[in-house]
């Protein structure tokens, strides 16, 4: 079932300064929690507090991805144009998280790094998740988009093994299941159940047009 609601698009002539609000906005936090570094203002241990507060933002900019279908299918609010922004936005994140654990925590010392990796599993979903992350950053481009064809749709379906395992590091790395991480493993499994009940609601929304069209047709139709 579908609901009755459709929000305007925006003119497409805004759209490329509404993606450029979205970078600089969605940005935003990671700057001002460098600054709050910087400065001092992230508490007695910054190096760890800059890291998880970077890798929270990356995991709701993750799930802020995968809502722009469900959004469209069962809304009709079309936020695709702004869905390849949100993607990058999360790997900016991403990139920040490893580059504060690998140079503020562990200094860069390949033994430390590498012990950590195998002594703690959520360190290797975390990898795990960045080394998917890159195919699809390469290929968030018009080019790609034009030279993989039906390719990078299939590439891109990484977002949903990236998810499970961003929100497996998040859960594991907090040690309990707190009230967040409960949160972020709801709206995973209901943004991963969507996929698997779409291709019966899209079905089901096709065939309702369908049936309005010949009716729409039989009352036009001379008596």
């Amino acid at each position: 079932m579908a609901f009755a609601l459709s929000l305007p698009s925006l003119p497409k002539k805004y759209q490329p300064a509404a993606i450029w609000a979205l970078y600089i906005i969605g940005l935003s936090p990671g700057v001002w929690y460098f600054y709050l570094a910087a400065t001092g203002g992230l508490g007695f241990n910054p190096v760890k507090e800059f890291e998880h507060l970077l890798g929270t933002w990356a995991l709701r900019f993750l799930c802020l991805g995968l809502v722009v279908t469900p959004l469209r299918d069962l809304f009709n609010v079309n936020l695709i144009a702004y869905r390849r922004a949100l993607g990058l936005i999360a790997f900016y994140y991403v990139l920040a998280h490893l580059a504060v654990y690998l140079v503020l925590d562990r200094g860069m010392v390949l033994s430390s790094i590498l012990g950590d990796i195998l002594k703690r599993p959520y360190i290797m979903f975390g990898m795990a998740g960045f080394v998917m992350l890159i195919p699809l950053a390469v290929t968030s481009n018009r080019w790609s988009i034009r030279k993989l064809g039906s390719r990078w749709n299939t590439l891109h379906k990484l977002a949903y093994p990236i998810l499970i395992v961003a929100v497996l590091h998040f859960f594991l790395a907090r040690k309990s299941l707190t009230l967040e991480p409960a949160f972020y493993i709801s709206v995973t499994v209901i943004l991963l159940g969507y996929r698997l009940i779409r291709p019966a609601i899209m079905a089901r929304k096709r065939t309702n047009r369908a049936t309005k069209t010949a009716r729409a047709v039989s009352r036009q139709s001379p008596q």
